[in-house]
């Protein structure tokens, strides 16, 4: 194919990237064809001349000298649409085996499969309880998203999990489920989700749940509000669950530059949920304060039980860790204070064993340190303290401490 040819598809892939751009080639004037697409794009980086500041357009591009310009479009895909992004990844696909020869490793080319983007996360870890009857455990997860882009508005989304125990193994042991699968329309700074949803309720007492519903959501700036309806997934804790009732939800946030602030407020529906559960709603707030590398962190947690059973946590943590960046790690302490009513799922103690340590309508209280550390690109080792754990069941010592990988792809 003809340089030029191949320049003026490639402006017509990244048009609308920049503005009108001055032409740097001596042998492109601006009456040929071609001038705008070759000045565009050397605007954008995306081509380049030879050292005598001409562009030889005449001349047959190659193969290595195409899959350049690929490879400098692709590193803007975030600036294209829908179509367009279709149609990089055809040519991406095509010259794949050139891009690798260049060492060029992007994302997307290794990642995207037609129209469809696949990333996911493992975790392998050893959980040492302390406690007398069940003293460790040995435990394996891997989560698969998929996405699919179906316009510039809209994409459909999914999650595989599974969940493997090398000890002590369970009757869901290795069983693989889709927690999330739901369909997200944007119309400006709002957005509709609807289907399984991933719901994120802070880090420490509730997080990663799913929400079988709707959520319509808006984000603007520094301010983010949703609010759905739906039942959750089960949670299998011990003592209620969730599932069994319909649910509102309404969440917002702002950040204030100085310090960050999160609230949650959840609703069961029905005269049931509570004289099951022993309560019918849940609210929790959540604040961080950024100075530089270093934080102050705090959340607190409630339910309407008819005894307090409050939860809260208070911190200071360091960061710079970036799983992508050896040698990066944070490093966090916090105390914390725990009612009956709290979900620790993803702690040092797992949910069920918190809930055998709790006594109904009473909290635990202890001290954690917890971090990361980056040890290669997307795999890093996340450690966990517990320890002078206060006022739980007979049969648990006062310290657990677990240690896991964590691998990104």
């Amino acid at each position: 194919m003809k340089k030029i040819l191949a320049l003026a598809a490639a402006a017509a892939l990244a048009g609308g990237l920049s503005a009108m751009a001055a032409n740097p080639f001596s042998d492109v004037t601006p009456d040929d064809w071609a001038y705008q697409a070759v000045s565009d794009l050397s605007d954008q980086g995306v081509v380049e001349g030879y050292p005598d500041g001409t562009f030889k357009g005449e001349r047959n591009m190659t193969r290595y000298e195409l899959a350049q310009i690929i490879a400098r479009l692709m590193a803007k895909e975030d600036q294209l649409n829908a179509e367009q992004r279709a149609t990089l990844d055809k040519l991406a696909g095509e010259y794949a085996d050139e891009l690798a020869n260049l060492g060029v490793r992007v994302g997307n080319l290794e990642k995207k499969v037609g129209n469809l983007y696949w990333s996911g996360d493992a975790k392998m870890w050893y959980v040492n309880n302390a406690k007398e009857n069940k003293a460790d455990d040995w435990k394996g997860r891997m989560r698969i998203k998929v996405k699919g882009q179906v316009n510039d508005s809209t994409y459909v989304q999914g999650r595989l999990k599974t969940q493997m125990w090398f000890k002590n193994p369970k009757a869901s042991d290795g069983q693989t489920s889709m927690d999330w699968l739901y369909v997200n329309h944007s119309f400006g700074d709002a957005n509709l989700s609807l289907g399984r949803i991933p719901v994120t309720i802070y880090d420490g007492f509730m997080y990663d749940y799913q929400l079988k519903g709707a959520i319509l959501g808006y984000n603007k700036d520094a301010f983010h509000a949703s609010a759905g309806y739906g039942r959750f997934l089960s949670n299998q804790n011990e003592s209620f669950d969730t599932s069994n009732y319909d649910a509102f939800i309404g969440q917002a946030g702002y950040n204030f530059g100085a310090a960050a602030l999160d609230a949650t407020y959840i609703k069961f529906a029905g005269d049931q949920a509570k004289s099951a559960m022993g309560f019918d709603s849940i609210w929790s707030a959540h604040l961080a304060i950024p100075m530089d590398e270093f934080r102050l962190f705090g959340e607190y947690w409630d339910s309407n039980a008819k005894k307090a059973d409050n939860s809260w946590q208070a911190g200071l943590g360091y960061s710079n860790f970036s799983s992508k960046k050896p040698g990066t790690f944070d490093l966090n302490v916090a105390y914390n204070k725990v009612g009956s009513n709290a979900n620790l799922d993803g702690t040092t103690y797992d949910a069920q064993d918190f809930w055998g340590a709790i006594e109904k309508d009473k909290s635990i209280k202890y001290w954690s340190v917890f971090g990361d550390v980056a040890l290669q690109k997307n795999v890093s080792l996340h450690g966990e303290y517990v320890f002078n754990i206060k006022d739980q069941k007979a049969g648990y010592d006062d310290n657990a401490w677990t240690l896991g990988l964590n691998y990104k792809f």
